[in-house]
């Protein structure tokens, strides 16, 4: 929502929005010149937003609540409401439209697509799930014809577009709140690969249960797939080949064995879009990585703390497996904040699962977003299920007491919610160190 907001801003539209709570992203925005407010009322929307014409487009995201006042005051007032993804449909529409979907995997192998097609001298405009490193943003602005987009798989989003090239990174169960089961998740996303226009191009994860289309894998058969994966002096290394193509020695900017698998599906929509393999090895190695994607908050002789998105339990096994893989002599500590109560109900042995890989676990209480409470469903619920002894329920202003007194030496901090606005406050305390 955020980089629409600045497309427009940037076309010279007047941009208004509301947020539920304040942000590091949100003061950005307010400080370009775009108003963002908290409350949710209708007495905050300015006169000229509340007459529809054509000239006024009232763009919401599913993430909020079908009661929303905001909402409800556009809904009754005669307004067309359109989702982010039909608005992303419309400014891609007769573009070359590389998108990248997968319920996780999305936000780091869209932002690597367009550093590479930047980097590489051969431009595109881009839309991303998260803020770019390189770049400080979640839109760029091309002056060609080409952009990349993250296709979002909630509430049925992405079929509002048709690619050139389309890259899937995963379709585990996720969104059962919309989707019902499994099956009618893996449904959408190959009607989302059905809608890739004539003598474009399908690139996904082997394994999927797609039946078209180019895969790749790491340590695996297929299509295009990393080997000979290795950390050097702290850093990634892999060697790429597609039966066409051989990249020996890429080092990748970012840690992480999944984001080798993000490389792999990155390098394969860069190799179709004809950019030469050594400038593609060139920008890996210059590619900063994602705002809250295995982001190095503070890394020194005495403290590391990484932060992440991870809302999903496979995603947390990846996140987590990775840290212990970068740091197998050092204590992980991990304070993780479950996002809405529907995905803690339908995953809830996964999560426990995951978090039993740590040392020590700090559990914040279950981020609702635009859920209310479901009976039986808590923080404490996963707690109950999980093995690990070493763990206990905490709320943030504690989390922060805990960590000013404890110092932990491996730091973790994982979730969807608000979990990022300890960030800063727990930044301070491990630098003072």
């Amino acid at each position: 929502m955020s980089g629409l907001a600045r497309y427009f801003h940037h076309l010279g539209c007047v941009v208004c929005g509301y947020d539920k709570t304040s942000t590091e992203l949100t003061g950005e925005l307010q400080h370009e010149g775009i108003p963002v407010v908290f409350d949710d009322s209708a007495d905050w929307i300015p006169s000229s937003f509340h007459t529809p014409d054509e000239n006024t487009l009232i763009i919401f995201t599913p993430a909020v609540p079908k009661d929303s006042v905001i909402l409800n005051f556009f809904k009754n007032s005669g307004f067309e409401l359109f989702k982010r993804s039909q608005v992303l449909g419309i400014i891609s529409r007769g573009m070359f439209t590389v998108a990248v979907a997968g319920t996780h995997g999305k936000t780091t192998t869209s932002t690597m697509i367009a550093h590479i097609l930047k980097a590489s001298g051969n431009d595109c405009s881009a839309f991303l799930g998260g803020i770019s490193t390189n770049y400080h943003t979640n839109v760029l602005y091309g002056k060609n014809n080409v952009v990349v987009v993250e296709a979002d798989e909630y509430d049925r989003s992405f079929l509002t577009l048709h690619p050139d090239i389309a890259v899937i990174t995963s379709m585990d169960a996720d969104h059962l709140d919309i989707y019902g089961d499994h099956g009618h998740l893996e449904e959408s996303f190959r009607l989302f690969a059905s809608q890739i226009k004539p003598g474009g191009k399908l690139i996904h994860k082997k394994g999927l249960p797609l039946n078209t289309g180019f895969t790749y894998a790491v340590e695996a058969d297929a299509d295009a797939s990393a080997h000979n994966v290795r950390i050097e002096n702290g850093d990634f290394y892999f060697d790429f080949s597609n039966g066409t193509t051989t990249i020996a020695d890429i080092r990748l900017g970012i840690p992480g064995t999944h984001n080798v698998e993000n490389a792999v599906a990155a390098i394969e929509a860069a190799l179709l879009l004809d950019i030469p393999a050594d400038s593609v090895k060139d920008a890996l190695g210059s590619f900063a990585g994602v705002k809250r994607r295995f982001e190095y908050i503070v890394k020194n002789d005495h403290q590391i703390y990484i932060d992440d998105y991870a809302h999903h339990p496979e995603e947390l096994k990846a996140c987590i497996r990775s840290v212990k893989k970068l740091y197998p002599g050092k204590k992980l500590t991990t304070i993780f904040q479950p996002h809405l109560y529907t995905r803690t109900r339908d995953f809830a042995d996964g999560f426990a699962e995951a978090l039993d890989m740590v040392d020590e676990l700090l559990l914040l209480d279950i981020y609702p977003a635009r859920e209310l409470p479901i009976e039986g469903v808590s923080a404490d619920m996963l707690l109950e299920r999980m093995k690990l002894e070493n763990k206990r329920k905490t709320g943030k202003k504690e989390v922060i007491e805990i960590v000013r007194n404890e110092k932990p030496e491996l730091l973790l901090t994982v979730g969807a919610g608000d979990i990022d606005q300890l960030v800063q406050p727990l930044k301070h305390i491990l630098q003072d160190v």
